[in-house]
C-alpha cells in the first residue's frame, strides 16, 4: 500500500503520470503529489545544514559529498549558490574614532592551476581580532589599494596599520597610517596566525592541495564564507 511520504495518511488516488511514464499519486488528505521510489532525492533542511558547517572545515567537496550522501554534481550546484550570495564585505562592531591597530598580510593561493597565482590581502584588528579588510586579487598595487578600499571609513580614517615591506603598501597606504615592520617585530604575529587558521580550515588554500579552485568566483565565495564565521564566532 502506497502512502503519502508527507502526512503518511494511505487516502491517495492515481493522479496522472510524470515526465518520465511513472505513475503519479495525490494525497487526498495534505494534497501532496508524489511518486513511489523518486530517482531523483530530496535534500533535507539538516542535511544543508550539515553541509554547511563543513565547508568550513579542511574537507574537499567531494569528501563532503560522500560523507552526507549527496551527488557530487547536486553539491557543486548548492555551492556555487551560497559563494554567489555570499556578502563580500566584513561585518565588524561599529568602532568610534582613536586609536585603531590592525595589522595586515598576504597569503598566497591559486586557482585553476598553479601558474594562476591570486593573493589575499587581509586586514586584522589586533585588539578585537576582527578581520576588518579583505581583498583577493593581484600581486601589485592594485591588490593594497583594494585591501584599503575594503576596510570600514573608521579604519582608513583612523588606524595605524602594521605590514611587512612590500612595496604596494607604501604606495597606497598614506605614511602617518603605515609602519612598515618585520616579522621579528612580533608587530604582524595575529594575522600570520590568522593567515595559517585560513589554511587550515579551507581545503582550497591548504599546500599542494588537490582541491584547488576551478573558479575565481568560487574561491573568492569560500574565503569569505569561512571570514564571516570567524567573525561571528569571537562574539
Amino acid at each position: 500500500m502506497t502512502n503519502c511520504p508527507k502526512c503518511k495518511s494511505d487516502n491517495i488516488v492515481k493522479n496522472g503520470n510524470i515526465h518520465n511514464g511513472k505513475q503519479g499519486f495525490l494525497c487526498k488528505k495534505c494534497g501532496r503529489r508524489f511518486v513511489e521510489n523518486p530517482s531523483k532525492k530530496i535534500i533535507s533542511q539538516e542535511t544543508e545544514d550539515v553541509i554547511d558547517r563543513l565547508l568550513r572545515e579542511r574537507i574537499p567537496l567531494a569528501g563532503i559529498a560522500r560523507a552526507v550522501g549527496v551527488s557530487e554534481r547536486w553539491l557543486h550546484n548548492y555551492v556555487n549558490e551560497k559563494y554567489k550570495n555570499i556578502p563580500k564585505k566584513a561585518d565588524v562592531k561599529k568602532k568610534s574614532k582613536g586609536r585603531l591597530t590592525p595589522e595586515c598580510d598576504e597569503l598566497r593561493s591559486f586557482v585553476d592551476n598553479k601558474g594562476n597565482k591570486v593573493l589575499i590581502w587581509l586586514e586584522k584588528d589586533r585588539d578585537t581580532g576582527e578581520i576588518v579588510g579583505v581583498h583577493i586579487g593581484s600581486r601589485d598595487k592594485a591588490g593594497a589599494k583594494g585591501l584599503r578600499d575594503s576596510l570600514p571609513p573608521v579604519y582608513r580614517q583612523c588606524a595605524v596599520c602594521h605590514t611587512d615591506f612590500r612595496e604596494a603598501y607604501n604606495s597606497v597606504f598614506p605614511s602617518e597610517r603605515h609602519r612598515a615592520v618585520g616579522k621579528e617585530t612580533g608587530q604582524t604575529s595575529h594575522i600570520e596566525r590568522f593567515n595559517n587558521t585560513l589554511r587550515q580550515r579551507v581545503s582550497r588554500l591548504v599546500r599542494k592541495t588537490l582541491s584547488f579552485s576551478k573558479k575565481i568566483e568560487n574561491h573568492i565565495g569560500a574565503i569569505w564564507y569561512f571570514i564571516h564565521h570567524y567573525n561571528a564566532s569571537l562574539g
